[in-house]
């Protein structure tokens, strides 16, 4: 009996030494999981550093001859959007699924989005809430002369260009397409706060539309079911993304195609997923066999 005890304790200490032992190799071979880049630039028209945080495609490489697609997205801190963004684009462009070709991401990370999505307001009650405000101009500024200029320098890109945002990041990207299209060739806009300063973005001049669009230029519009506006004058998310997809639509340039896209399950914290999932099947139709 007293053998059957000794042996019995002798294989105990020797699995809890070898359990010990691989879980110090464990420790000692583990290395962090590395998603993407992170770059730090310096920007004159802001006045200060700015977070990128960048994923770069499967086999990616400086030397090869390949270049490609580039999709901006707006709240794109690790914290934010940039992480679920990176991992749909991946996703989709598995060769297995082939929905999207290879592409950069850059996620521009946010320091004040109140100051940097919005221009200046006649409503004084955005003003109060949101005291930063009315500095677009300036991030719009960043992106046409610092940022994308940094990123086709030290990047293998295309001449696709994508920007993707959402609420007051919808907000911005409206203002970039009817001031400055040319910025991008596609828009992912969700979810716009076209409530901003009473609407006045939705004051939309057909003509304007379609001396402005010089390019081909695709625009996917989505909202969900979020109801009135956070403003004292009653407005309706749904109907103001729904008007702006309209009144695009009837400029008739022949350099626009525009698509909206309403989705009733979702609302305002869980919609931007899925309507980026379905900008894709827009902006990269399948052929069907």
């Amino acid at each position: 009996m007293n053998k059957f005890f000794a042996l019995a304790f002798l294989l105990f200490t020797s699995t809890l030494l070898f359990s010990q032992k691989n879980k110090t190799k464990s420790t000692e071979t583990s290395k962090p999981f590395v998603l993407g880049v992170i770059e730090e630039i310096q920007s004159k028209e802001l006045g200060e550093n700015r977070i990128l945080n960048i994923y770069l495609p499967e086999g990616y490489k400086t030397e090869d001859a390949a270049k490609y697609p580039v999709i901006y997205l707006l709240d794109g801190s690790a914290d934010e959007d940039f992480i679920h963004i990176a991992g749909l684009v991946q996703f989709n462009s598995f060769e297995w699924i082939n929905q999207v070709p290879k592409s950069i991401v850059v996620g521009i990370a946010t320091v004040d989005r109140k100051r940097d999505f919005t221009f200046p307001t006649t409503i004084q009650n955005d003003k109060t809430r949101f005291p930063t405000t009315g500095h677009s101009d300036q991030f719009i500024a960043f992106i046409e002369k610092e940022l994308q200029p940094f990123i086709a320098k030290k990047y293998k890109t295309s001449e696709s260009k994508t920007i993707i945002g959402q609420s007051l990041g919808g907000l911005l990207e409206t203002e970039i397409l009817l001031k400055k299209p040319f910025l991008f060739n596609k828009y992912v806009i969700v979810s716009p706060s076209l409530w901003w300063d009473n609407g006045s973005l939705l004051n939309l001049d057909s003509k304007m539309l379609q001396e402005n669009f010089s390019q081909p230029t695709e625009i996917y519009i989505a909202v969900g079911k979020e109801g009135l506006t956070p403003t004292e004058i009653p407005r309706v998310m749904e109907v103001d993304a729904n008007l702006l997809a309209e009144k695009i639509k009837a400029s008739k340039s022949k350099n626009i195609k525009v698509h909206f896209d309403y989705f009733p399950e979702e609302n305002h914290g869980t919609i931007l997923h899925p309507a980026v999932a379905n900008s894709f099947k827009f902006f990269y139709p399948q052929i069907k066999k």
